[in-house]
């Protein structure tokens, strides 16, 4: 999400906004000021909170205040970059399409969501905070504020297992279900460990290993366009996404714990002593 917002930064910013339109009625979460107030405001700046991005509008000639369109793009979404757009909304209907944006030049994004579960979420407010998502946040990985101290006092405690807490926006933000598995294989814990039981020391190097994770991803992505964003992340992928492939550190198996609805993959030998763990979802099936 900081490499999307990075490009958008780059290609919106001064852009002159023609119109805002719906294509998935649900996609919509306030109604005032309505997606008409947009017209005319420009793009000022881009910024990301936790897998929020907001594009922060003025309006160059009118009176001062801004307004922040912000997008939750949920785990089947993605933005997508065109030179050209037609001049004509678009039709609502049943395709991935769920909001477009069109500068005045007539370039802009669509906002598509795979899938039938839609989550996809466009706000537009006065204030970020307004965002329910936002104002529930936990600190930011990438913010120097975010200190082993900072972590060690998340985690103290908390008698829960190390992969949600990684992965829960209200507790930290940003890191979400992939990176918690690269952060968790990087450091070599099992995601089932209670985040109560790390010892400082244990701390100090989850702490380095989730900044310089996160930097490390960020790096890979930089110049790169939205459209081959989505690449490059799973390409850089060790055990996410990754079930039944070689470990890149070992070359054991990389195997997946399912959900309800989601799931994660780890690598035995490297996290859990050649263990492998409960998934409690397929002993049910198998039954």
């Amino acid at each position: 999400m900081e490499a999307l917002a990075s490009d958008l930064r780059e290609r919106a910013a001064g852009r002159v906004i023609d119109r805002a339109d719906i294509a998935e009625i649900s996609v919509l979460k306030t109604y005032d000021p309505p997606l008409t107030a947009l017209r005319g405001r420009v793009i000022t700046a881009t910024r990301r909170y936790g897998k929020f991005l907001d594009l922060v509008t003025e309006m160059p000639d009118g009176p001062p205040g801004q307004l922040h369109l912000i997008v939750h793009l949920a785990r089947a979404g993605w933005l997508r970059w065109r030179d050209s757009l037609p001049e004509q909304p678009p039709r609502p209907g049943k395709g991935p399409l769920a909001f477009r944006l069109r500068f005045a030049d007539g370039a802009g994004f669509d906002l598509t969501e795979a899938g039938t579960r839609k989550r996809l979420a466009v706000y537009l407010v006065t204030d970020p905070a307004a965002v329910p998502g936002i104002a529930s946040l936990g600190p930011d990985p990438l913010d120097p504020a975010f200190t082993p101290d900072v972590l060690a006092g998340i985690l103290a405690g908390r008698r829960t297992q190390i992969k949600g807490v990684l992965r829960d926006q209200k507790v930290i933000a940003g890191i979400g279900n992939a990176y918690s598995d690269e952060v968790l294989h990087a450091a070599r814990m099992s995601p089932f460990r209670l985040a109560a039981s790390l010892s400082a020391d244990e701390v100090t190097e989850l702490h380095g290993v989730i900044v310089g994770t996160l930097r490390e991803a960020i790096a890979r992505s930089e110049g790169l366009a939205a459209g081959d964003l989505k690449a490059e992340k799973k390409a850089g992928l060790r055990v996410h996404g990754r079930a039944g492939e070689a470990c890149p550190v070992c070359g054991d198996t990389v195997r997946e714990v399912s959900f309800a609805d989601s799931a994660l993959q780890y690598c035995a030998t490297c996290q859990t002593g050649g263990k492998p763990l409960a998934d409690r979802r397929m002993s049910r099936l198998l039954k």
